[in-house]
């Protein structure tokens, strides 16, 4: 496995001077680069430059179909994403929140779980790096959440709610909501991405929490899997993943994967394309 370096630090953000788009507090060089990076990442032809390119290029265009699923977890050494009392800020330090938050830059949709939202109240911004606001998703089988949670706040991103359909759901009517037949009391991953393709969205991040990506993961629809690992032990604690068990380890979904560090975190990044199912083209943006 090759180990490679990549210098990330944190570009603290200030007030957004556009619509959907962050803008860091200061001018910089790192600033500046990073701007040109996401533009030539969401543009076709050219290689990306150095030095996110070969970390990113993978996210570029879909292998199975034109939508790329990107999966991500920020973990301890031991595998746990929080403590048992629930505590999760922050597991990961300013290299890896400013990962995420370029994740974030790179993607049409950013999805969480309503557990997620309901926990952490997140507001799912781009705020460490420069670049465009992704739309905000909550996976919300029940209607659960309140029209006060950040996630919705009128910033003038796209926010979306996705919920069993006959699931009454009293929010306002700038926030899109898309009913989906369940299945076992669950929304279908594969159905989740396809009504997103079918509303423009072609980059997706699957950001949280554990229970949501494992569903992603189980269900064939993740194309890569990013996994922060943050030098610390917690020794007990809500597990990253939540999948079925397998008796041996010769069963255990095993994935090709690259490892990079950022600063004292290492980033493994997971291949799942060989095991995702096909979803279908997205629409294109109007």
């Amino acid at each position: 496995m090759q180990f490679k370096d990549i210098y990330s630090p944190v570009i603290q953000a200030g007030q957004g001077s556009a619509v959907g788009v962050n803008r860091p507090a200061e001018d910089s060089q790192l600033g500046d680069s990073w701007a040109s990076f996401a533009a030539k990442f969401k543009a076709a032809g050219a290689p990306l430059p150095p030095p996110w390119g070969e970390l990113f290029e993978p996210l570029r265009n879909g292998t199975i179909d034109d939508l790329v699923v990107i999966g991500q977890i920020g973990q301890s050494l031991d595998g746990r994403i929080a403590t048992p009392s629930g505590h999760s800020k922050y597991i990961n330090g300013p290299a890896g929140l400013a990962h995420l938050h370029r994740l974030r830059a790179l993607a049409d949709a950013v999805v969480i779980g309503v557990g997620t939202a309901l926990a952490d109240d997140p507001q799912l911004t781009v705020r460490r790096v420069d670049g465009p606001h992704p739309a905000r998703v909550v996976l919300d089988p029940r209607g659960r959440l309140a029209s006060s949670a950040k996630v919705f706040a009128r910033d003038g991103v796209r926010r979306l709610l996705v919920t069993a359909a006959g699931t009454p759901c009293a929010l306002p009517a700038d926030i899109e909501v898309l009913p989906l037949p369940p299945s076992g009391g669950q929304l279908a991953p594969a159905a989740i991405l396809a009504a997103l393709a079918e509303r423009g969205m072609r980059r997706i991040l699957i950001e949280g929490g554990a229970d949501t990506v494992s569903r992603f993961v189980a269900a064939g629809c993740l194309d890569r899997l990013h996994v922060m690992v943050a030098p610390i032990i917690l020794g007990a604690g809500r597990a990253s993943f939540n999948l079925a068990p397998v008796e041996r380890a010769d069963q255990a979904l095993r994935v090709p994967m690259r490892s990079f560090r950022l600063d004292d975190e290492v980033l493994l990044d997971c291949d799942l394309s060989a095991q995702r199912r096909p979803i279908g083209r997205a629409k294109k943006s109007t």
